[in-house]
């Protein structure tokens, strides 16, 4: 039976047969000892159409049976477990076609639910078990910076933010972005653009600020800061500072910052003063982001002035 055959029959009237025909083509599937690529395909083929047809029910059927099979279609438990985590669980403990990657990725896309399942995976990567303590606990995280731990009642915080960041970014880093013994190399327009793109697209702002840091060779709190910071007389150097198109610096505010272009008039302005940014200017301020990333920190208040910020708070 083809594809169309199947979305035809799901498009049918008699209820619950598209459930019917998702459930018996992935138990079929699953009693294979050794299924060939071909027939994975055609498992794709058949199921992918029926999805959107079918209930809740048959999707948390086929994902608790699939979270079981090492040779599962990679793009159906990829869908399932895109889903709420009440039906991906099974495949968040124990799919082994989901990567470090693919974990990361659900993290960011739908938080701390699909985290905790996560968490109960087996041999979970170490980065990834830290990512999730930061998400459960984040009164008590730290930042990274001189700022004091965010912790109401007093207690030390217990995970470093910025060593998380740092290891979940060398973890993402794709093959075009490394290089001999995993440093990074320098990436092209298209390439940093790319990057820049799909974390913004995340809607996850860490995710993003970390990959803004990297392209700029910047410390992660200045790259907050230009994100942050309201107007656009930071953020329009630093991506001028990259070459960007005007455009494509519009896609990116705009992913960043919903809402922010609520008319057309806000659109042409933002790329006004886009163009009339000067690349010689942009990367002089880029310049001087990177010397103070660079510069020794200094002590600005005196050793007890966080205790007592922390009490004041």
């Amino acid at each position: 039976m083809s594809s169309s055959d199947f979305r035809q029959i799901a498009n049918g009237a008699e209820s619950g047969r598209a459930d019917r025909l998702f459930r018996a083509a992935v138990s079929a599937f699953c009693a294979l000892t050794r299924p060939s690529r071909r027939e994975i395909a055609q498992l794709e083929d058949l199921t992918l159409p029926l999805f959107d047809a079918v209930s809740v029910e048959a999707r948390r059927y086929v994902a608790a049976i699939l979270s079981e099979i090492d040779h599962a279609p990679p793009e159906l438990v990829r869908r399932l477990s895109d889903e709420p985590v009440a039906i991906a669980a099974p495949l968040l403990i124990r799919s082994k076609l989901l990567c470090d990657i693919d974990l990361i990725r659900l993290i960011a896309r739908h938080g701390l639910p699909h985290a905790r399942a996560i968490a109960r995976r087996p041999d979970l990567n170490p980065t990834i078990a830290d990512l999730v303590k930061a998400l459960e606990r984040p009164a008590v995280v730290r930042t990274g910076s001189d700022d004091p731990p965010r912790d109401p009642a007093g207690e030390a915080g217990k995970t470093d933010i910025e060593g998380i960041r740092q290891r979940l970014r060398g973890m993402m880093l794709s093959p075009q972005e490394t290089a001999g013994h995993g440093r990074p190399v320098p990436l092209d327009r298209a390439a940093m653009f790319d990057k820049l793109r799909s974390t913004a697209l995340t809607g996850r702002a860490a995710y993003f600020q970390t990959a803004l840091a990297d392209v700029l060779g910047i410390g992660f709190g200045k790259a907050r800061s230009i994100v942050e910071t309201a107007g656009f007389d930071e953020l329009i150097p630093a991506f001028r500072a990259l070459d960007l198109e005007a455009e494509q610096a519009f896609l990116l505010t705009a992913a960043i910052r919903p809402g922010t272009f609520a008319e057309i008039g806000d659109i042409k302005r933002f790329l006004d003063q886009y163009r009339l940014c000067r690349s010689e200017m942009a990367r002089e301020r880029l310049r001087s982001w990177k010397e103070a990333t660079s510069a020794p920190t200094r002590p600005d208040r005196p050793p007890q002035a966080g205790s007592q910020a922390l009490k004041a708070s």
